[in-house]
């Protein structure tokens, strides 16, 4: 593109030491902290795409989009995706980590980029379960990812603000990126109620009386996760979407927008109009991988999906060796989709030119 930026050193200086660390000697990879990223971008009119990628062979098709588009991206993967124990990926955070940078350096990606842990859920409040998010915390700190979301929105507003303050403590302390979430993000299929105002304001104040001010704001506003049921209607309500934006702004915080597969593009290209900076596209990357694996690895991932009774997506972990070593005509075919995908993503999404923005910036 037209006056694209090249990474400088000074911007290579800025990566954060937590993921700097986990480079090898003279790498070029320009992962940057979240933060750094939005307080370029948040008050301009552009939306960063962040890629629940859980098979790994959409990676290299979504870098060469950003790199072509000189866009930000972000790589992400959500608690249940990616714990302790590899979720229902497989991947632990150190591998999930690995895996971003390992295509990184083998495509050559020069663009910024940054590694978020997505919906860091807290469920519960039990003291076991709340180390048990802290150890996953420091296991993301400790792998180098650069970007957080502590997703304590399955409590009312006193207990998901005093969650977000004590589990954000040693991200905060380090400076990165923090979203936070106020109104539970249903699945497809499910019903839930609209974030109100009040209730968005009522947050973030708790948080901003505790010194905590986070780059995002997760909120329910009519979108769902994963694949929406055949008949269901996409609903986002964009104008609360507004209103909610209008309310924070003064705390520098813009929103996160979560259950974008299935949208429109026409749709999705709105958001940026109602201060969405970051658009979350997961199960869509799913979809692309799991229409060009080999048919009949797909088949056995069907019939154990079936034979379990659970979604399709946890086969991902139980046949993950299986989806790692397909044939290369696969993965180039994964690949190319993705990239295509990846593209009418970015370009919808207003983010061409976004990566020379945050190098002129910050470089």
């Amino acid at each position: 593109m037209a006056n694209r930026l090249e990474v400088t050193e000074k911007l290579l200086e800025r990566r954060p030491e937590n993921a700097s660390k986990r480079l090898e000697p003279g790498s070029k990879v320009c992962i940057l902290n979240s933060h750094d990223i939005f307080s370029v971008l948040k008050d301009k009119q552009v939306i960063v795409m962040a890629c629940n990628t859980r098979i790994k062979h959409v990676i290299p098709g979504i870098m060469r989009a950003a790199e072509e588009l000189d866009a930000i991206v972000c790589f992400e993967l959500a608690r249940s995706e990616s714990d302790l124990n590899g979720g229902y990926t497989g991947m632990t955070p150190q591998i999930y980590f690995d895996t971003v940078v390992g295509y990184a350096e083998e495509i050559g990606f020069t663009r910024p980029f940054f590694i978020h842990a997505d919906h860091i859920t807290v469920k519960k409040t039990d003291p076991d379960y709340i180390e048990e998010t802290r150890k996953l915390i420091a296991a993301q700190l400790e792998a180098g990812y650069t970007s957080f979301a502590i997703d304590a929105s399955f409590h009312e507003n006193p207990i998901n603000a005093k969650l977000t303050i004590e589990l954000s403590e040693s991200i905060r302390a380090r400076g990165l990126g923090l979203e936070v979430e106020v109104g539970e993000i249903k699945s497809a299929g499910m019903e839930a109620e609209i974030t109100t105002v009040e209730e968005a304001v009522d947050y973030i104040e708790r948080l901003d009386k505790a010194d905590v001010h986070p780059d995002l704001l997760a909120i329910n506003n009519g979108s769902k996760h994963g694949n929406y049921l055949e008949g269901e209607k996409i609903h986002i309500d964009l104008e609360r979407t507004s209103e909610i934006y209008q309310a924070i702004k003064p705390y520098g915080i813009c929103i996160a927008q979560h259950g974008i597969t299935g949208t429109p593009l026409t749709v999705v290209g709105r958001f940026a109009d109602h201060g969405i900076r970051k658009g979350n596209v997961g199960t869509h990357w799913q979809n692309i991988a799991h229409k060009y694996l080999p048919e009949e690895l797909m088949k056995d991932m069907r019939a154990w999906a079936e034979s379990e009774g659970k979604d399709i997506k946890m086969a991902t972990k139980v046949f993950k060796e299986r989806i790692d070593s397909i044939p290369e005509e696969n993965k180039k075919a994964i690949e190319q989709a993705a990239y295509e995908s990846a593209k009418e993503f970015i370009t919808a999404f207003r983010a061409p030119g976004t990566a020379s923005m945050v190098i002129e910036a910050l470089g």
